[in-house]
């Protein structure tokens, strides 16, 4: 079964008069360990779909499947256990200042409750160390830099082998070698883990990872490569 499946979803923000629709009969399928780009210019949607197919808000209209489950009309505790199953990388990286980078990105298996105690550390250090922050590791984000902060909230949101990764402008504070190094790691694990990613970007310099890219005007999807280029690990 496809990870994320979307049929006819509407979105409005405001009420009354100011009532404005942000998305229009938007139809989407993303296949298991697919890299999917949403392009467009500001204001065209991206994001609000984005936020909808990773249960962060309420699905008004339409449908949104994530993962077998149907989010629409979901009660609480069935949208907390599937944010349980999910990544989220934001263009602001939202560490906690007290916490070092190592102690931000455990935060990681403890949000999700996986991994053994003893191995948790191991599993965070060597992250770390494939994003290029090996002698950061035990750095306050007030030591970081914009770039090394924003690897942490990357290493935060990988860790516990999400099933789906959803990501709102991730290289956006990185050089081009490092968001070339982090949508390379998202790929990789879709081939190896069956990771399905899907990513918000302006970023052209990453687009030639990208299995399939979505681009959206003014609510609609106006153009979409397909998933000829997925390649599914046997």
């Amino acid at each position: 079964m496809d990870p994320i499946q979307v049929q006819g979803l509407n979105h409005w923000f405001g009420t009354g008069e100011a009532r404005k629709q942000a998305l229009f009969d938007v139809s989407l399928t993303v296949a298991r360990g697919s890299l999917t780009i949403l392009m467009g210019p500001s204001g065209s949607g991206k994001t609000t779909l984005l936020t909808l197919m990773g249960c962060l808000r309420e699905v008004q209209d339409g449908s949104v499947r994530l993962l077998g489950t149907e989010l629409k009309g979901a009660d609480t505790a069935t949208q907390e256990a599937m944010r349980r199953r999910l990544g989220f990388i934001f263009q602001a990286h939202n560490l906690h200042e007290s916490l070092t980078a190592r102690q931000n990105v455990l935060m990681g298996l403890q949000v999700h409750g996986r991994g053994d105690p003893a191995r948790q550390d191991v599993a965070v250090a060597h992250l770390l160390t494939l994003l290029g922050l090996v002698d950061r590791i035990d750095y306050l984000p007030a030591n970081l830099s914009g770039g090394q902060k924003q690897r942490v909230a990357i290493a935060r949101a990988l860790v516990a082998n999400p099933d789906v990764v959803f990501a709102d402008e991730p290289t956006a504070a990185l050089d081009h070698d490092s968001g070339y190094l982090v949508v390379r790691m998202l790929k990789d694990l879709g081939k190896a883990r069956g990771t399905t990613t899907v990513m918000v970007t302006h970023d052209t310099r990453i687009l030639e990872l990208a299995d399939r890219i979505v681009t959206l005007e003014d609510g609609r999807i106006v153009s979409d490569t397909g998933v000829e280029k997925v390649d599914r690990k046997p």
